[in-house]
């Protein structure tokens, strides 16, 4: 018996020295990771996440959530915080807070650059496409934010699919190109802008956010997008650097 004993220690291995060692190794790596994200910009961390998300396919298929904001930029690229694009992101963000019209405005990155989604009840009256006394303040800091950046400016104007037909506007098609058209002539009045970098056109009710199924969605709908159109060519040249530098 005693030499059947200490035959089963022999043949049992030193287990708990592996397991012991796999441990310590994996808080290692952890601690690592820790300290690596200590020192990454937000906007890399973000790309992780994404990236590790998308990975993994994490709640892809079969699972259904109403549609809400959007928590990650549309991009496939993260941009970053401090690149000229992340600056007007900031900058229209603190405007935004400053004049206390968040619900009204929504940012968002496309492949084209940063898009600057406006409520058309902050820029007009119901059915009209004059810009109203109200939103004037707003639009002098946003004319003044896109004064001082090198980007081309594209002002899109988008409506719901309710159909409009009267004297002055027969159909949606002109009243949201009318409205994009008001808010480019705004910005060349008020604020020393070159025509060349701006260009204005109407979608009507054919490029949505949201499906019209509901007034809410409609009113969603209804909106003017600003888009800071980024330019490989701004980038490759350094304008963007020295704008940058100057702000």
């Amino acid at each position: 018996m005693r030499r059947k004993k200490k035959g089963e220690e022999a043949n049992a291995g030193p287990g708990w020295e592996i397991v012991y060692t796999g441990f310590v190794l994996i808080l290692l790596c952890f601690f690592i990771m820790l300290c690596s994200f200590s020192s990454m910009v937000d906007t890399k961390v973000m790309q992780f996440v994404s990236s590790f998300v998308n990975t993994l396919s994490i709640f892809s298929g079969g699972m259904d959530f109403e549609q809400s904001k959007v928590v990650l930029p549309d991009s496939p690229d993260i941009v970053d915080v401090e690149s000229g694009i992340g600056q007007i992101f900031q900058q229209i963000e603190k405007l935004m807070k400053d004049l206390g019209v968040e619900g009204d405005i929504d940012l968002v990155f496309s492949e084209e650059g940063l898009v600057m989604r406006l409520s058309d009840n902050v820029l007009f009256n119901p059915g009209e496409a004059g810009v109203s006394p109200d939103a004037i303040p707003l639009l002098m800091k946003i004319g003044s934010i896109i004064q001082k950046t090198p980007y081309e400016i594209r002002i899109e104007g988008h409506t719901d699919n309710v159909p409009i037909n009267t004297e002055r506007f027969p159909s949606n098609w002109y009243l949201s190109t009318a409205r994009a058209v008001n808010v480019l002539r705004f910005f060349l009045k008020n604020e020393d802008i070159s025509p060349q970098r701006l260009s204005a056109v109407g979608f009507g009710e054919f490029q949505p956010v949201f499906p019209n199924d509901s007034a809410e969605h409609r009113a969603k709908n209804r909106r003017v997008e600003i888009v800071f159109v980024r330019s490989e060519d701004i980038s490759s040249a350094g304008e963007e650097q020295g704008w940058q530098e100057k702000n």
